[in-house]
């Protein structure tokens, strides 16, 4: 009976390895076939860009969706900063593992998380590695649509850039739209 108990333990961590592994394949694979399809099927500019938007709208659906989920249970929020601040926290570490290491905002409807070690970009290259660095953007889109598809959900309608100095280091630029 006791190896049993083991057995489950050990198996329910190396589960929870093999999640993170099929996540992190999985958003390879979406960002290689939309990448393969613009090089070989798109020849003009407008469908290259719209075929990126493609990837970015599967992450607002997703974002829009998880959002609900971990939300459920919780009460209102006061402000715009709370939800901002709540997507740094719980949002980011039930999809990453961590929360986004730095929030800054000028309090005018515009918000930089910077996350300073990218779970999807930590096996592209280091910070040492600029070859990588051009291509790392697209890498991006899908995290950008899952922060604008939360931020939707909450009430928030904004625009989501992401940018890349050094490796594994982004910053996601957050510009919410004023009604």
């Amino acid at each position: 009976m006791r190896q049993q108990v083991i057995d489950t333990k050990m198996n329910s961590h190396t589960a929870g390895e093999a999640d993170e592994c099929l996540f992190e394949y999985l958003h390879t694979e979406m960002v290689n076939y939309t990448l393969i399809f613009l090089i070989y099927y798109m020849k003009n500019i407008k469908e290259k860009e719209e075929e990126l938007s493609r990837l970015e709208w599967m992450g607002f659906s997703v974002g829009y969706r998880i959002i609900e989920r971990l939300t459920r249970d919780c009460s209102r929020f006061k402000d715009e900063l709370d939800m901002i601040k709540f997507i740094c926290t719980d949002f980011w570490s039930s999809l990453y593992h961590k929360q986004i290491d730095n929030l800054r905002t000028n309090h005018h409807g515009v918000y930089m998380l910077q996350d300073n070690s990218f779970r999807l970009l930590n096996k592209v290259g280091t910070n040492c590695n600029k070859q990588y660095l051009q291509e790392s953007p697209r890498l991006l889109a899908f995290t950008c649509g899952l922060l604008r598809g939360s931020l939707a959900n909450l009430g928030i309608i904004s625009t989501v850039n992401a940018e890349i100095s050094t490796l594994p280091s982004c910053k996601f630029h957050v510009q919410v739209q004023q009604m």
